[in-house]
This record gives structure tokens, sequence and C-alpha cells, in this order.
């Protein structure tokens, strides 16, 4: 049985009441005296009343007028017929960033309604639902709808901004050629590559919500400071409060903020409290309205330092969070003098400047050159003055971040894990701070504080840090035999374990997708607590979100696609034809006789 591509063609049917209405219509005989009586039997009663309604009268034009009307509206409805064993394949990319949230109940409700038309004339169909996250698993995999819908239920969209190319490529080889691809968001995207439709069901909302957190110590009070951002073109008015898990919440507190502007909110860090939650009151996009805080405590550091960098190293410890001097035996660093004259080894991580007892060349020519490198990123050389001193014996591995001329400054060494000690590494100042204006530069300070920053990341010990959702992590654990898994840790305000899964931590780690408190321990030994707040300030802004429905047009190209055309549809064509002309000639034959009717004389 046929189906019908083009329904609006049913239209044409409105000229079978124009025909009708047409031949209710009689035309006024012309009236020609002649003296003969016996032409009166040749007249045609239906013209002798002149242009009035009239009884209808049964004619051959009449009928060939409606059988024509039904031949044109049969070709106009385009029908089709289904091909046998046919199979629509359908594949679904769902944009995976966290502001579809506020959209994914219209999501569900537009694709309950719109996906079995999709299947079009096939005789079955088949879904794949993906993310346009890379990496993440198929949501769906089957024929039926209702079970696409349920499987959508639980997911949680939770990623920043995405590309979906990957996943379109990736769609597109699933469904090949013929299959539909329909890419559901909340923000209208142009020019989707591999023919993929679109399906926006986003809408522009108002939104506030917190973006960051940074903290001081202040005469010895740790205090946080909080940045709450209006989104929206309209000032709002809000109201906050900060719950320590301990009591009662402290009472709400009233914030206004103007049209797109930025608020920062302050306070102590509770005294007895590691967990503190920022509560805001809430509107349609609810990841952004609390903030999730731990107190901040990094890894401990230990310092021992050459007496002739003892000023040196009071500035580090005044400067580096968590470093307290060491002896020599537990240091987690050394800062080295180093004379070329007299080589002591130095083991362990270490900061070596060479000593240099003599008074010195002159002072270093040629420009100084500065290697693409994390520690250097940023800084400026260009005052240091260099006397010529004597230099270290260099190692092929050492790496030259800074050169005057064709002198090596500074350098990087890498030494490899031994028996006695793991793997470290060693910055090297290859000329003599006193024959130098280095202690002058500020960039000494930055590369000191970021190589001893490297050192923290890669030192086994715990520590409490507050970071982005799906935020990267270094996490250092022990290497023992048989090795001690890892274990992450979901946890509660109160810091009880909700959920825990194991983690494999040579590979890339990176913070849970939730905001929420969570701990990385391995054995019964803590490597890391942590809080993750929500912060991508794009995804937070539903200003550019609109309603974009394409999927009308996948339903046309689903139909072409399965289906065949009347194989007949030249015949009715001819026969449309035919009817006009047989219509045509009896209209003329008639409108003759009409017009020639004898009147008495």
């Amino acid at each position: 049985m046929p189906s019908f591509a083009n329904l609006a063609g049913l239209w044409a049917l409105l000229g079978i009441p124009a025909v009708i209405l047409i031949h209710f219509l009689q035309r006024k005989a012309k009236l020609i005296p002649v003296s003969t009586l016996f032409l009166l039997d040749k007249t045609q009663r239906e013209a002798s009343s002149g242009r009035h309604f009239d009884r209808l009268t049964q004619s051959i034009p009449l009928w060939m007028q409606i059988l024509g009307v039904l031949l044109l509206t049969w070709l106009l409805l385009e029908p089709r017929y289904p091909l046998a064993r046919s199979t629509q394949r359908i594949a679904l990319v769902l944009d995976s960033s966290a502001s579809m949230t506020v959209s994914k109940d219209r999501l569900l409700e537009q694709l309950a309604k719109d996906l079995p038309a999709l299947k079009g004339f096939a005789t079955d169909v088949e879904y794949t639902v993906l993310e346009s996250t890379p990496g993440k698993p198929r949501l769906y995999a089957g024929k039926s709808t209702e079970e696409l819908l349920n499987a959508l239920k639980d997911w949680q969209p939770l990623a920043g901004v995405t590309d979906p190319t990957q996943a379109l490529r990736l769609a597109r080889s699933l469904v090949s050629r013929e299959g539909i691809i329909i890419y559901a968001s909340d923000t209208p995207s142009e020019g989707l590559p591999f023919e993929a439709i679109q399906l926006s069901v986003g809408k522009a909302i108002e939104n506030v919500g917190f973006t960051g957190v940074a903290f001081e110590n202040k005469e010895g009070t740790m205090l946080w400071r909080a940045t709450l951002q209006n989104y929206s073109d309209q000032d709002v008015t809000r109201t906050w409060y900060v719950d320590s898990g301990k009591g009662a919440p402290a009472e709400p507190k009233t914030v206004s903020l103007p049209a797109r502007s930025l608020v920062t909110l302050q306070s102590n860090f509770p005294a007895q409290a590691q967990r503190i939650q920022l509560k805001l009151s809430g509107d349609e996009f609810a990841t952004d309205d609390t903030l999730r805080i731990v107190r901040p405590v990094p890894k401990k550091l230990t310092i021992e330092a050459a007496p002739a960098l003892a000023t040196l190293n009071t500035k580090l410890l005044r400067a580096i969070e968590q470093l307290t001097p060491g002896t020599a035996a537990d240091a987690d660093i050394t800062l080295a003098s180093y004379d070329p004259l007299d080589p002591t080894p130095v083991q362990g991580n270490a900061v070596i400047f060479v000593d240099d007892a003599t008074q010195g060349g002159q002072y270093l020519a040629g420009g100084i050159i500065a290697e693409k490198h994390p520690l250097l990123d940023g800084l400026n050389w260009q005052s240091l003055l260099v006397r010529e001193t004597i230099a270290l014996e260099l190692r092929p591995n050492d790496q030259t971040l800074l050169y005057q001329d064709k002198r090596p400054l500074i350098l990087l060494r890498s030494l490899p894990a031994t028996a006695e000690r793991p793997a470290c590494q060693q910055l090297l100042f290859n000329f003599d701070p006193r024959l130098s204006n280095i202690e002058n530069q500020p960039a000494l300070i930055v590369i000191l504080l970021r190589f001893i920053e490297q050192v923290r990341a890669v030192k086994v010990a715990p520590s409490q840090e507050n970071l982005e959702t799906s935020q990267p992590i270094t996490l250092a654990s022990n290497s023992t035999t048989p090795p001690v898994p890892v274990r992450l840790m979901e946890l509660s305000s109160s810091g009880e374990v909700l959920r825990t899964k194991e983690v494999d931590p040579n590979i890339p780690l990176t913070a849970p997708e939730l905001p929420g408190y969570f701990r990385f321990q391995q054995g019964e030994s803590t490597l890391l607590e942590a809080a993750t707040y929500f912060a991508d300030t794009r995804e937070a802004d539903f200003r550019e979100c609109a309603e974009v429905n394409q999927l009308g047009d996948a339903q046309a190209a689903a139909i072409q696609a399965h289906s065949k055309g009347d194989p007949y549809w030249h015949l009715w064509l001819l026969a449309l034809i035919g009817v006009l002309l047989i219509s045509w000639y009896y209209t003329r034959e008639r409108d003759s006789a009409v017009n020639t009717m004898p009147a008495t004389a």
C-alpha cells in the first residue's frame, strides 16, 4: 500500500467543488431569428435560462474535469512504495556540555515526538547515541525509541565546551552515507560537518554563579575570596550563605550584581572546619550555585642551604608556603654551592650555584637567549649581568635553558633513580651569584618557585587542594612490589565515604566531572584530598541559546531513501492530458451549439 510524501497535495481536491460550482453557472444563449420551428427540437435546455445557478446537469466535460482533478491530486501527493527489508540508521550525537542540564527535559520531549517519524518508509530502524566528548562510551545502541529515551534519563552532561567534529565523523562512519546524523544541543551551530542536521532545544535564561576561589594567609588566618558572576543583561539580587557542616548554616546575606558584572565575596575560613560550602539562591542552572571548598594545604617540603646562600634561602622560606628548614639527611631540596676545583657530588633534588673564590673576569658579552621551557615561560633575563667564572662540568644529558652567546648560564639536569634514592632533578646556575646581579632579578625567585613546585608535585605526601571539575591532576604515589592500589573515594560534605573505585596512577588523571569532595588514597595513606567546583564561564552563559529544529528535512530524506516512486506516474500524466483534451473537445462542441441556437420567427 503506498504512502504519500507530499500531503499538501490534498489541497488540489478543492478543484472538485470549483468545477461543480462552474457547472452550476449557465451561459445565456445567443439568439438567431429563424422561420422554421423544427429547429426548436435541437435546442439545449441547459443554456436556455441565461447566466445563473440552476440544477446540475451531468455532462462529459463535468466528469472529465473531476477525473482530471483526481489525477492531478494523485500526482501531487507523490505516492511512494516502501522498499523491502530496508533499515533506517540514525545516529544521535549529544552535546556533552554542562549547559545541557537545563535543556535535557525539553530534549527528551522533542526526541519522543520526532524520532518515530524519522523511520520513514523503512521496515526497521537502528539507533546509536554518542556524546560529543571524545572517548566517551556509547549511551545506547538498539532499535527501540522507548529504550533510547530511558537510557538518556540517566545521562549527565558535565563537560565544558566541546567540538563535536570527531563525534560526528564517528557517527557518519556508523550510519553510512544514507543514514541520518542528529546533533542535539542548546545553542544553534552553523555549517555542521558530515551532513549532520541540528536539533537545538535551548532557551536564554538568567544565570548567576560562582566562577572560582582564591586563598590568602593573613596574620595567621586563612581568608577565602570567591568570585560571583552575573551572566545576564539584567541587574539581579541574590542571597548566599556559608555552610560549614557544623551546626546551623550562617544567616543568608544579600548581594546585588549589575548586568554582566563580577562580585567578590570573602570571609575567614572557619578555624575548626576542613570543608565548607558557599550556597547561592538557586536558578535554572544549579551546577554553579554551590561552591565546595577544602582548606588548602600544600605538601610539606624541607630545604637545606649552604651558608653562602643563606640570604636566598630566607627569601624562599618567606615566599613559599609549607617550605621549612631541614637537614642534609632529610631535606627534600638543597641549595648548594659547587666548587668546580674541589667538586663534591650533590645528591637529590637541588639548586646548584657555582662557587668561585676568585674575583672573576670581565662581564660576559653577547645576547642572552632563553629556550622555550615551562621554567622560563614569560621571564625576562635581558638585564642579567654575569662575570666570567669557572664553569661547571656539564653532562651530555644536561638541558640548557639560558645562554649568553655560547656560554650556558642555567641548565636542568635529570638524575635517574637508584637503589638509594628516587629519580630527581637539579637546577644548575653556571656562574657565581656573587659575581652577577641575579639576586636583583625578579625572574630568579619565579624560576626557583617553579622548580620547587615541580619537586613538590612528585613528592609522595598528603595535600589538600581546590580544583575545577575535570582539571588534570598530577598524583604522586608509591611504587611497591606487589603494587598497592590507589582508590578514588567520593566524600560527603562531612567527610563520609560515599563511593570508591580503583584508579591507575600511571595514566593521566583528572578531577571528577561532578562538583563535590573526593580523596585519593593508597593503602591507609592519603595522597590527595580535594574539592571540585564548576568554573566554565562559557557554559554558564545562556544568552546565545535558542531553538532550531531541522528534523523535518530529515523526515523527507528518510522517505526518499527507503521508498520508490510510483512506477506508473507517466501513465497518470498521460491520462490527465487525455481527460483534459476530452473535456476541451466536448466543451467546444457544446459552446458551438449554444452559440448557434435558433429563435422563433
